[in-house]
């Protein structure tokens, strides 16, 4: 008897032992994990986000009148049809008359909207708040992105950074379906041939854009990056030597753009090693836009409320940068298949 109970708490210790052990595997199975190129890209948007509820906290924002936020707001009306010219100056005063509240409202939405996305549990709640929040700007902020009176040219933001926020929410929005032998991340969600179409419409609406309105006058685009107000001497050097080399040839200068804009368009249905280059000319299509033409988005100068429109065009490219799809074979093809797995 005492060698059967023995045997049976021998092997119940066994068991516990062994039930132990599974445990620490389940719980080192759901050890934190790298993010893989879509959170990467989400972790972006919410740094964007944070900056731009910190621009919003300027002091100069929370002044009524002309200098104040309010007073940026109703320059955006200008030149707009007189039905939303009339709904953005009703916003400005509204903003006007309580600059505080409202410039602390909307900090906080901001705060809430990249914090959202930084936290996993609260990312989708955080990506539609962010699509809503995005389009509500693009009409009261932006006035509607300056397309409806030639002001939309790409090299000053056009058609609206807003926009970008919207569309990026759409395309890294979190979904459970398989992402094998789709090409990039922006096609994990809706879908490879969505997103292309989705590319493909981007860039030549802003290749339209960039031929429409004062961008293509003689000295519409010199006259476009001239900002030495407030900012850096270095930056008002570079605006002053961009100023010089674009006076009189701004058709020519937008011209160029557009041919580049058509060829980063029609990138994603050529083969990988091509499509990676027109995605690294799409960044640098941004970054020279982002420095030249928006500066920064006028941060350094000190009244922004966000960094325009550049660095969400670099997310946008990145989304889309193309990846071998390998076989189980180790064979590398472009076919599409449920046994593919993605490499970069």
């Amino acid at each position: 008897m005492a060698s059967r109970r023995d045997d049976d708490k021998g092997s119940r210790r066994q068991g516990l032992i062994a039930g132990e052990s599974t445990n620490w595997a389940g719980l080192s199975d759901s050890r934190w994990a790298p993010p893989d190129g879509r959170r990467l890209l989400q972790l972006a948007l919410a740094t964007i986000w944070l900056l731009d509820g910190v621009l919003q906290l300027q002091p100069f924002m929370f002044t009524p009148g002309a200098h104040g936020f309010s007073g940026m707001l109703a320059g955006t009306a200008t030149g707009n049809p007189r039905f939303i010219a009339h709904t953005i100056t009703w916003n400005a005063s509204v903003v006007q008359h309580h600059a505080v509240a409202a410039d602390a409202a909307f900090a906080l939405i901001q705060f809430l909207i990249g914090l959202g996305i930084a936290w996993r549990p609260s990312v989708r709640p955080a990506l539609a708040l962010s699509i809503v929040w995005s389009l509500s700007v693009w009409w009261f902020g932006e006035g509607l992105g300056g397309l409806l009176h030639g002001a939309g040219t790409p090299v000053g933001g056009g058609p609206g950074a807003v926009l970008f926020y919207a569309l990026l929410a759409v395309l890294l929005w979190p979904s459970d379906r398989i992402r094998t032998a789709r090409p990039f991340v922006a096609a994990w969600t809706v879908g490879t041939q969505s997103a292309k179409v989705i590319w493909v419409v981007i860039w030549l609406a802003l290749a339209v854009l960039t031929l429409l309105g004062s961008g293509r006058s003689p000295d519409g685009l010199r006259n476009l990056i001239v900002h030495y107000d407030g900012e850096p001497g270095w930056m008002a050097d570079v605006d002053r030597h961009a100023a010089s080399l674009l006076a009189g040839h701004g058709l020519a200068v937008a011209t160029g753009l557009a041919a580049i804009c058509v060829v980063v368009a029609v990138g994603v249905f050529l083969p990988v090693v091509v499509a990676r280059a027109t995605i690294i000319l799409a960044l640098m299509v941004a970054i020279v836009i982002w420095v030249v033409g928006e500066n920064f988005g006028t941060v350094l100068a000190g009244g922004a409320t966000d960094p325009n429109s550049g660095p969400l065009l670099v997310l946008l490219a990145l989304a889309y940068w193309p990846k071998r799809i390998v076989a189980a074979d180790g064979m590398t093809t472009a076919a599409a298949s449920p046994y593919l797995v993605e490499a970069v």
